[in-house]
């Protein structure tokens, strides 16, 4: 489809051409996906859908942030479908959980997962973090960048230190890591990167004005690359934009200043549940979309106007604001006022 993939005409909620695209909030315009049955597999024959688990199962897959969230849940499927694993966060311990439960839920043996442990902002050693993963498995098929944290504060309360960290993990640390993988990538010819960005690449949200720079530079960053790997064609670069997920991301976001933590998380239960939004995740990077947006409403409405009424974008997003300073200021989660679903 227009700005997918080049694999018949499946569209999850990638980027289209204005031709392509339908109205925002018609009835196709829903959670992640149109049309809907490109998501749960019914019908995906005649949408020309690849499976996942059959561009997948064996193929070597480097994860990112693994130790929890999305990062997690994205080790749990991949293992399910036969995927070889390396796992990578700066917790070894959280690390091995995950495998531990892999190799409960699935047929792969102890040294099909691979525990690496990583810390994003030492650059340094991201190049020998690629080739210990290469002595292990000989190649990488698949780079998953979802290593990062997310942010909620104020700009004008906010020590710049904390936009330099901001920086230095969600945007320098993974497009360090990306530079070692790629080499290895286009000796072969041939892999995909994937990169969690988020909808906070796409549109701008207070409370989150470092965060959302990092994930505009994502953006710029991989959309860029792209163009300059014209002479690969088997090379993929697959950017995920995730809506609000539960996750214990919020546990961990920056805040004022780097030595304080979140008083108090909110509830998360109002929001795309987090094996949703990574089963939508294998769908697009088994089937080479440029780009998806995987979000419930009104973040995928707020999209769609970003990409073609931007003013009204502005309005919305200036009203949605307001709101979610309110529900940051009084404790409660900050999108919480937007859930479409039932307590």
């Amino acid at each position: 489809g227009p700005g997918g993939g080049g694999r018949g005409p499946l569209q999850l909620h990638h980027r289209p051409s204005p031709a392509s695209a339908r109205p925002p909030g018609g009835p196709a315009l829903r959670s992640a996906t149109y049309p809907p049955a490109a998501v749960d597999g019914a019908g995906c024959g005649g949408q020309g859908r690849v499976p996942e688990e059959n561009e997948l199962r064996g193929k070597v897959v480097w994860v990112t942030g693994a130790s929890s969230g999305i990062g997690e849940e994205l080790a749990y499927q991949l293992s399910k479908i036969g995927a070889l694993l390396a796992i990578s966060a700066r917790r070894e311990d959280e690390l091995e959980r995950v495998k531990k439960k892999c190799l409960q839920i699935s047929s792969l043996d102890e040294k099909d997962i691979l525990v690496l442990r990583l810390d994003l902002t030492d650059r340094s050693s991201h190049e020998a973090a690629t080739n210990s993963v290469l002595k292990h498995f000989g190649k990488i098929d698949v780079l998953v960048n979802n290593g990062g944290r997310s942010q909620r504060s104020l700009f004008v309360d906010t020590n710049l230190d904390v936009y330099s960290a901001i920086i230095e993990l969600n945007y320098l640390g993974t497009i360090s890591l990306t530079k070692h993988v790629l080499n290895h990538m286009i000796q072969r010819k041939k892999g995909k990167i994937v990169t969690v960005s988020s909808v906070m690449g796409i549109m701008g949200a207070p409370l989150a004005s470092g965060y959302c720079a990092s994930k505009h530079a994502l953006q710029g960053f991989f959309n860029s690359l792209r163009t300059e790997l014209t002479d690969y064609p088997e090379i993929s670069i697959i950017n995920i934009c995730p809506g609000p997920v539960q996750s214990k991301i919020i546990q961990n976001v920056f805040t004022e200043n780097l030595a304080k933590s979140i008083e108090n998380s909110g509830d998360q239960s109002h929001k795309m549940p987090t094996d949703r939004c990574v089963r939508l995740t294998l769908v697009s990077t088994a089937n080479d979309l440029k780009e998806a947006w995987i979000s419930d409403h009104p973040y995928l409405a707020v999209c769609y106007l970003w990409q073609y009424a931007p003013t009204w974008a502005w309005w919305l997003m200036n009203r949605m604001g307001k709101r979610r300073i309110q529900n940051f200021k009084s404790g409660i989660d900050a999108d919480a006022s937007y859930s479409r679903k039932k307590k």
